[in-house]
């Protein structure tokens, strides 16, 4: 189709004419509401955003003489960390002479995969790096997929908070709903034009005099 006749019909059906393929021979464009597209395109990135669930590493260090009760503070954070579906690196850090006891290192990280072992999994096995020993340990599949499914449940909590707080004639312009697909039902014509702006309108509705 000409490009003036693919105009013509995209400005009578109040649309846009919006070059898809550049690089197709002639390039291919598509009659569809411009705007109204690159807001469901930002809409469907948003709504993948809020749903993604984010694993972070978190770092707990001790010491080869760490007293009781910090241990007991420091295992609850690895557990808290296990439980909202991050990772952790246990750090055994050593200082001066130290080093030459090892064993106590082991010891500990020993007893954190023991006290952890109802939440946790060793992803990577103890070794020494420098000075320090560590391992790293994330949740197990139980654990990790009861946080995705309270990831998923704030998020749809949040949409829908977000959703009351708007008012219900909200949307794109031109009366159209935010769940219309962009473009539905409108064809894909061949336009004879060598060069046309990727991506963008050819020609805004109504933009002719």
């Amino acid at each position: 189709m000409p490009i003036e006749a693919a105009l013509e019909r995209a400005q009578s059906e109040g649309m846009d004419l919006v070059e898809v393929n550049p690089m197709a021979k002639p390039p291919v464009c598509k009659i569809m509401d411009y705007g109204k597209f690159k807001y469901e395109e930002k809409k469907r990135a948003s709504e993948a955003k809020k749903k993604q669930v984010v694993v972070h590493l978190k770092e707990v260090k001790l010491r080869p003489k760490t007293e009781e009760h910090d241990y007991e503070f420091k295992v609850r954070n690895v557990r808290r960390f296990l439980e909202e579906g991050n990772k952790a690196k246990v750090t055994i850090m050593f200082r001066g002479r130290e080093i030459t006891h090892k064993e106590l290192g082991s010891a500990i990280l020993d007893d954190v995969i023991k006290d952890l072992k109802d939440v946790a999994v060793v992803e990577q096995m103890p070794r020494m790096e420098g000075r320090q020993m560590f391992m790293i340990i994330a949740p197990n599949p139980k654990v990790a997929q009861r946080a995705r499914e309270l990831a998923r449940q704030q998020a749809a909590a949040a949409e829908k908070a977000e959703a009351a707080g708007k008012p219900a004639a909200g949307g794109p312009a031109g009366g159209r709903k935010p769940g219309d697909a962009p473009g539905e039902g409108t064809p894909v014509v061949e336009a004879s034009v060598a060069q046309m702006a990727p991506a963008a309108p050819a020609a805004q509705s109504g933009g002719a005099k």
